[in-house]
């Protein structure tokens, strides 16, 4: 260690980053890792950083031990575990200087692939694997969970709650437990015997975690769909939103089948995203409850059957958990990518209801919110979540349902109505809100039927090319979309100033979806640093006019967000007619989650001339 850099000090406050190669079965035991700790009642952020081939590449897991409940990345890495020769060199480079770098020392390292401002630990690992195993899987799938123990020795994790989850993990295979537990026992009597000092990070009990829920945001949108009372799912799988639709069925099964063991569901896995959408499209239209997941690519193939439900007002649910692009791009990482793609979904006019979750229990929330909304408003509705909320476990609050809610299925007209005479006109607005009423197919057997058509018509839904007909129903859209404004979830405001009878910040943020928790710790360094910033979490588009509000009200605002072209920027541009000089982006779209570092650096570089002109004023 050199002058100046002594060991890093903290306790329940670090981030590790595990180094492995993909298909090497580490997966399993960095999460055991990061579950410990979790268990322990210290808040853990973790996140899996993989490839999109099926094995063979760089694979990284990275785990923010926080007590003080950031969820977000921080940036840096305290405790490397450097367990892939191929990405050893920047893997190393990565650590903060005074950290530490975990490493299997069966074989030496050159001095000169190390670093004097780190302490270098070294566990033979494959030597007491070797010693104890003779299959060369096994050696390596233990290799793993040896690692876990001594990482439990160097940080001072309790190996009764490693056991326990190892109990869980593997108890329906109970001829796996003794040889894990073993292997853990391994790695932490090696470092107890060899390793007498303990590293400068530890993990003390605490009790931070409260009645937090730990899951990713597929399985709760999935959830969320369920008691939201969707009963058909069409889908083709794409990374990363196939486990979503698994999670639909797996809920299913408990949720939507009788006592008779009958199913009362339909889950098909399309032939691909064409299908699929049709088919939500015709449940839609026949009156049931249906929705698609899916990720950029497959949004791109919708795009014309998202049109023919635009505009014959067909409800539609589509969950897009988006991915880097273009193209292909990276299907492993994570971006808020398709925010104008999904905007404007299909050719001609068109304009969507999105909504934005943060995390996990919003994905819940507003999968069942989007069902409503879609039968309301008679439409597409996005839920647009990312890579980084539906593949990575989080802490949220928990999942809550009143049984005593009732499905919005909105402007529906039963036979009785048909019957006492009312009129049915299918696509025309008889109170302002642009919504017109409709009927599900075999409502009466001879009133209330309508020709559903992706050609213009008039308001009787008769085929009509007449330049008036069809202004009257794109304007009536463009009502419907007015309309949507104060259905959807609102905005989140919140103000630097002490008391509301204080003038609020001269700056503002606005943000949306996963940057949210990087997007509070931020906050508070930029406080720290004399940078106060009013923030606004949008959560859906369209904006309520408290957005056009929050952006008046602020003398710049930045809008922080993870893509190249500053998309949420462009639909608030687009919006409010705001000057876009007074809309500063600050972009994140390497395809790893944005940290707070980044986002209070970047905004701190804008704000500081100003600052100092302030002071010298």
């Amino acid at each position: 260690m050199t002058p100046g850099h002594s060991p890093l000090q903290a306790v329940n406050d670090f981030v590790v980053k595990f180094a492995n190669v993909n298909g090497s079965g580490s997966a399993s035991a960095n999460e055991l890792f990061a579950k410990a700790i979790l268990r322990m009642g210290v808040p853990v952020s973790p996140r899996n950083i993989f490839p999109s081939n099926i094995q063979g590449l760089p694979t990284w897991y990275e785990v923010r031990v926080c007590e003080a409940g950031w969820l977000g990345r921080r940036g840096g890495v305290d405790l490397m575990v450097a367990m892939n020769p191929q990405t050893w060199d920047a893997d190393v480079a990565e650590i903060e200087p005074g950290g530490y770098l975990f490493h299997d020392s069966s074989k030496p390292i050159a001095r000169a692939r190390l670093r004097d401002d780190i302490t270098v630990i070294g566990v033979p690992l494959t030597e007491i694997c070797n010693a104890a195993w003779d299959d060369p899987r096994q050696r390596q799938l233990f290799k793993n969970i040896t690692y876990v123990g001594a990482l439990s020795a160097l940080l001072d994790i309790d190996m009764a709650v490693v056991e326990a989850l190892i109990g869980e993990q593997y108890k329906a295979k109970p001829k796996l437990q003794a040889p894990n537990v073993a292997a853990l026992h391994m790695g932490r009597e090696w470092v107890v015997a060899n390793l007498p000092h303990p590293i400068g990070l530890r993990v003390w009990p605490a009790d931070a975690v409260g009645d937090r829920i730990f899951v990713d945001g597929n399985d709760a949108a999935a959830l969320g769909c369920v008691y939201g009372g969707a009963t058909v799912c069409a889908w083709y799988p794409i990374t990363p939103s196939s486990s979503l639709a698994e999670g639909f069925q797996k809920y299913c099964r408990t949720f939507r089948t009788d006592d008779e063991g009958r199913a009362r569901h339909a889950v098909i896995q399309a032939e691909d995203e064409i299908a699929s959408i049709g088919m939500v499209v015709g449940a839609g239209w026949n009156g049931a409850r249906a929705f698609t997941t899916t990720s950029g690519p497959g949004v791109s193939l919708m795009n014309e059957f998202i049109g023919l439900a635009y505009f014959a007002e067909i409800p539609v649910t589509i969950i897009d958990v988006q991915r880097g692009g273009p193209s292909t791009g990276m299907p492993t990482r994570t971006q808020q990518s398709d925010v104008l793609a999904c905007a404007h979904a299909s050719h001609g006019d068109t304009k969507h209801v999105l909504l934005f979750p943060e995390d996990p229990r919003e994905c819940f929330d507003f999968a069942a919110a989007a069902l409503d909304l879609a039968d309301r408003l008679q439409t597409p509705v996005f839920v647009l979540t990312d890579l980084d909320i539906g593949m990575n476990q989080r802490l949220c609050e928990p999942f809550e349902w009143d049984d005593a809610r009732g499905y919005d299925r909105g402007k529906v007209m039963t036979a009785d109505d048909l019957e006492s005479g009312r009129e049915f006109a299918r696509y025309k607005d008889v109170d302002g809100d642009g919504i017109p009423w409709r009927t599900w197919p075999g409502t009466h057997p001879d009133k209330g039927a309508y020709f559903t058509r992706g050609t213009s018509r008039n308001p009787q839904a008769q085929y009509s090319e007449r330049g008036p007909d069809y202004v009257y129903n794109m304007q009536r859209l463009l009502q419907k979309f007015d309309t949507a404004k104060a259905l959807v979830p609102q905005p989140v405001l919140s103000s630097a100033a002490p008391s509301q009878a204080d003038a609020p910040a001269r700056f503002g943020a606005i943000f949306y979806g996963s940057t949210s928790p990087a997007m509070a710790e931020a906050i508070e360094q930029l406080r720290e640093a004399g940078i106060a910033l009013d923030t606004l979490r949008v959560r859906a588009y369209p904006f309520p006019d408290s957005v056009r509000d929050f952006i008046d009200g602020h003398e710049q605002v930045f809008v922080v967000e993870q893509n190249r072209d500053a998309q949420l920027r462009l639909l608030l541009i687009d919006a409010f007619g705001t000057d876009p000089a007074r809309l500063v982006a600050v972009l994140h779209y390497d395809g790893t989650p944005v940290t707070a570092r980044f986002i209070s650096g970047a905004i701190g570089d804008h704000l500081r001339p100003s600052a100092r002109q302030e002071k010298v004023a």
